[in-house]
């Protein structure tokens, strides 16, 4: 996995500017969109609406380019599909990341899950899964659940008209 990070961000990232984050942080990157990957995968049917909230909380979480964005996500597909379990990527998020960024990582998890506006048993199954292996509270759970939940549906409130 290392030497795909590695090649990944050397090819594609080496025109950004000098304090590029380092490999580690790169790493975490990779990890978090394999993560949301999976997300788009728990229910067996990949949706658009997924594949457009994994974009969006990827540039979110590490303000990158449309292009990054892009090549960061065909390389995370690449990851999982040679995975045999999601357990790589979140034991590297529970070692690197604080309390609050792995709970923004649910947040987002959440927000995958929430995008084509039908929860499946699996994708609530893998968030508590992620949770889980990342050493959250069920607490944390529910209430990223919450938050997530509040914003899809203040987002799909119909806007008064003067």
């Amino acid at each position: 996995m290392l030497q795909s990070i590695k090649a990944f961000f050397q090819e594609k990232l080496s025109a950004v500017s000098d304090d590029r984050p380092d490999s580690s942080e790169h790493a975490l990157q990779l990890a978090t969109a394999a993560l949301l990957i999976e997300m788009t995968r728990a229910d067996f049917e990949v949706k658009d609406k997924e594949r457009r909230a994994v974009t969006t909380a990827i540039q979110s979480a590490f303000q990158l380019s449309s292009d990054e964005t892009a090549a960061l996500i065909t390389l995370a597909e690449e990851e999982v599909n040679q995975a045999t379990d999601m357990f790589q990527f979140a034991s590297l998020i529970d070692k690197e990341f604080p309390r609050e960024r792995k709970i923004l990582v649910l947040e987002y998890l959440w927000t995958v899950a929430f995008a084509d506006a039908e929860l499946e048993k699996y994708e609530e199954h893998l968030i508590r899964k992620v949770t889980t292996l990342l050493h959250l509270d069920h607490k944390d759970f529910i209430d990223a659940k919450l938050r997530v939940k509040q914003r899809v549906k203040q987002a799909s409130r119909p806007v008064d008209k003067v």
